[in-house]
């Protein structure tokens, strides 16, 4: 038997027993990630401590927002870097292959909108993210199908899904669900899944990416470099994108090592059979040094800043 404990002094400064609480609650939190069976005595120094405490007024949050549909969901624009190139900043339009999309959520708190790396660090600790990629995925999906117009004119939306959503049992079946719900075609559906999830959960993410390519859907994985970076994984791995981390992206014009490393992922990707896609594109510079390279897709604030999608008529439903 093992016993995490969180230690809190009650002292004059106290403001209530809900603070106390919460903060014995985060120290015991932190007992656990410390090793377990130990005792973690708070501290107003302990910074640690805090963010753990933040974490857990966010996952409040969080569950908050799901409940009250106080989410509201972005789509930014992925072209091709030949076209992107001819066209300049804000330029992306419609190309032959058709548009494409990826989906991006922020949470609505007060008046202001929350970008998701304030959040989902906190929605993943508490297990939050499956419910928030089943209510990302049920709104897109509504949106899709409320406008045929755009539906038709779609190459691909990718839509990003979490290790933990992957390692829910239940959710093949939720997603097939929806595939039969809604009319819309597997084919325009990419799935991001960042690199470091697919290694740490290889198996279970092999299995589903097998079984809704089956359907027609395409993987994409995301973040490429930035993570466990072995070119060995990408043998077992059937995406059909390989995203390029923006870090390498964002200073191709003026490090060396990061043309290095955009150049050696994109010529892999290809060899492998696959297409690359470059994040945090934010300069004409960038997209002609992707241009020379041969990288097929950019996207970032130079082809377009993400456009919120109107889903407050969905949200109902």
């Amino acid at each position: 038997l093992g016993v995490s404990i969180g230690l809190v002094t009650i002292s004059d400064e106290t403001d209530s027993v809900k603070s106390l609480l919460s903060l014995a609650d985060a120290a015991c939190y932190a007992a656990k990630d410390a090793g377990r069976n130990r005792v973690h005595e708070y501290s107003p120094e302990d910074w640690e401590l805090a963010s753990k405490q933040r974490e857990m007024q966010w996952a409040s949050r969080i569950t908050q927002a799901l409940e009250e549909n106080q989410l509201v969901l972005y789509r930014q624009e992925i072209t091709l870097v030949d076209q992107g190139a001819n066209q300049g900043i804000e330029g992306a339009s419609e190309s032959s292959e058709g548009i494409h999309y990826e989906i991006l959520v922020r949470l609505l708190d007060g008046g202001d909108e929350v970008y998701p790396g304030a959040f989902i660090p906190a929605a993943e600790r508490y297990n939050l993210m499956p419910a928030l990629d089943r209510w990302v995925l049920t709104h897109v999906f509504r949106w899709l199908n409320d406008d045929q117009e755009l539906l038709a004119n779609l190459s691909e939306v990718a839509i990003n899904l979490s290790g933990l959503t992957l390692s829910d049992d239940d959710f093949p079946d939720f997603l097939t669900g929806l595939f039969e719900q809604y009319p819309i075609s597997p084919d325009k559906v990419c799935f991001e899944i960042t690199e470091t999830v697919a290694v740490t959960n290889l198996t279970k993410t092999v299995s589903f990416i097998h079984a809704f390519k089956q359907l027609g859907c395409k993987f994409s994985l995301d973040d490429f470099g930035s993570g466990f970076s072995s070119y060995g994984y990408l043998k077992n791995l059937p995406v059909d994108y390989l995203k390029i981390d923006g870090a390498f992206v964002k200073d191709i014009c003026d490090d060396p090592i990061d043309y290095a490393m955009v150049e050696s992922i994109n010529r892999i990707g290809h060899v492998m059979g696959k297409k690359t896609i470059a994040e945090f594109v934010e300069a004409q510079e960038i997209l002609e040094k992707l241009k020379e390279l041969g990288v097929d897709y950019a996207q970032g604030y130079w082809i377009t800043r993400p456009q919120r999608i109107d889903i407050e008529h969905l949200k109902s439903r």
